[in-house]
């Protein structure tokens, strides 16, 4: 596949830069979705000829031209005897989509063989670390097929492009999301009861982990120790192309020559999942002090670690004992280092580390929960973090995000559907089940009180005070909604008390 942006006049060009700089739509992401009617050079030829006109209206030209998607949010016709969980059973089909075999050449969609769910909403295309979460819900539903369906895209896209992108998209070709295969591949494994099963994908699996860990990664960076440690990054130093008009705007008041940096960070920002956060900015509350290629993020780092570890299992399965081990002691090492460099004593919590600064931040964020999640912490540390998350973060409808507040949508007040499950098994891991149970309740209650308010399954809930509705974000609210869907159905069959 050549998916070389500049070949996609929806994301690169003069057209592209006309339309995204204007504020032609309310969402920057209709534009680079939208699919071309005739020949993209034609259009071009077009767009340089008409534009020069009195008459020449952007807006009105673009729709001429290009099959523009809906900004209107589908809707699911609800009957009043319809409970919460009923309808994300239903919603399931709504949020299916079919193989990506036959598309228009000129869509920004990348092909994949096989079936797969969307988050819902603006969200038209397979997202990575969505997809993880939503995955507990399908398989709590009877959706064994679906949740292997997109295992399948998954190590395909590995193969085609060399790592999972943040969504199966052009534009975000230069990026991935927190890497949650072996996660998906594991959560199967164990559903199945066996690990045979997850042979087929190792090569995939080793394949990612050289994108995050590779010699030749800009994700990795060594300490002076000569240990090595993860982060996130992108190399391009421009405005993302779904959220140019954005990131333009915050960028506007910095010098020229400062923009790009400011630009690469918001993409590293974006591949974390967590755009925007305070885990981010410098002053931890300006977007436009992003430093997210500073960070060795505690949460990315454990991912890795559960990565190594995978790899070690199905190597040992099929006999490559060398190489078993080696990723054995990869898994091992890093865990020490995430209980050395990210654990804070004092605090009894895990912060992320500014490598640049060469200090822990000082952000209070549920990120801390992945080492209980994957097991990494020792039984004192999970302690440390299960009163904290007692004492601060649990508030009426779940579990705050960080406990700043910002405006952005990765900050207090908002609450999480992924955060909430990984902070939840998190602590039942080390029998803390009677935090995990308020969690669990709470948010399950606030879930089922905005359906039955809205009728709808949100991206994110407003978790401090349950009466409004979340906020913050470079778009409003969404509904659908993948993962949130998931991991409801998920507590609601209670797989978060599965050991």
């Amino acid at each position: 596949m050549d998916l070389r942006k500049e070949n996609y006049i929806q994301v690169s060009g003069r057209l592209f830069t006309a339309v995204q700089s204007s504020g032609t739509f309310k969402d920057s992401k209709t534009f680079v979705d939208s699919i071309p009617k005739n020949n993209p050079k034609l259009i071009n030829e077009l767009y340089k000829s008409e534009r020069i006109k009195s008459s020449f209206n952007l807006k009105t030209f673009v729709r001429s031209h290009f099959e523009v998607p809906s900004e209107i949010q589908e809707k699911l016709i609800l009957t009043e005897d319809r409970n919460m969980h009923e309808h994300i059973k239903i919603l399931w089909d709504v949020l299916k989509r079919d193989a990506l075999s036959n598309i228009n050449e000129h869509s920004t969609l990348i092909p994949i063989p096989k079936p797969y769910i969307i988050p819902g909403g603006r969200f038209r295309e397979i997202y990575y670390w969505d997809s993880y979460f939503t995955m507990h819900g399908l398989l709590a539903d009877g959706e064994l097929e679906t949740v292997e369906n997109m295992i399948d895209n998954f190590s395909y896209l590995i193969d085609e492009v060399g790592f999972i992108p943040n969504g199966n998209r052009v534009y975000y070709i230069t990026r991935s999301q927190p890497p949650f295969f072996a996660a998906m591949i594991d959560l199967v494994c164990r559903f199945n009861k066996d690990y045979n099963w997850g042979l087929k994908y190792l090569s995939q699996l080793e394949k990612e982990y050289q994108f995050w860990c590779g010699d030749d990664s800009n994700h990795i960076i060594k300490l002076q120790d000569g240990n090595k440690l993860n982060r996130y990054f992108d190399p391009e130093e421009l405005p993302r192309e779904e959220s140019y008009f954005e990131d333009a705007q915050t960028a506007q008041y910095l010098p020229i020559d400062q923009r790009g940096k400011l630009y690469r960070n918001l993409r590293a920002g974006a591949e974390s999942g967590w755009d925007f956060s305070s885990r981010w900015f410098e002053d931890e509350k300006s977007l436009s002090t992003c430093n997210a290629t500073d960070i060795f993020p505690v949460d990315l780092n454990c991912l890795l670690y559960f990565s190594e570890s995978l790899i070690s299992r199905l190597n040992d399965l099929k006999g490559e004992n060398n190489k078993s081990k080696t990723f054995a002691d990869l898994a091992k090492n890093r865990a020490e280092i995430i209980n050395q460099i990210f654990w804070d004593e004092k605090e009894k919590f895990y912060f992320d580390y500014n490598q640049k600064e060469q200090k822990k931040t000082k952000v209070f964020s549920l990120a801390a929960c992945y080492p209980l999640y994957f097991k990494i912490a020792e039984k004192g540390m999970a302690e440390g973090v299960k009163e904290k998350i007692e004492s601060d973060f649990l508030r009426d409808g779940g579990v705050l995000t960080t406990l700043n507040f910002t405006g952005q949508q990765w900050d207090a007040p908002n609450g999480w559907a992924p955060l909430q499950w990984i902070t939840i098994k998190g602590l039942r891991n080390y029998g803390f089940n009677e935090t995990a149970n308020k969690i669990k309740d709470r948010w399950l209650t606030l879930n089922e009180n905005v359906f039955k308010r809205t009728g709808k399954m949100f991206e994110k809930y407003n978790v401090d005070d349950i009466s409004l509705h979340a906020g913050g974000g470079e778009y409003p609210l969404q509904d659908g909604f993948g993962w949130t869907n998931g991991v409801a159905s998920a507590l609601i069959n209670n797989m978060d008390e599965e050991k």
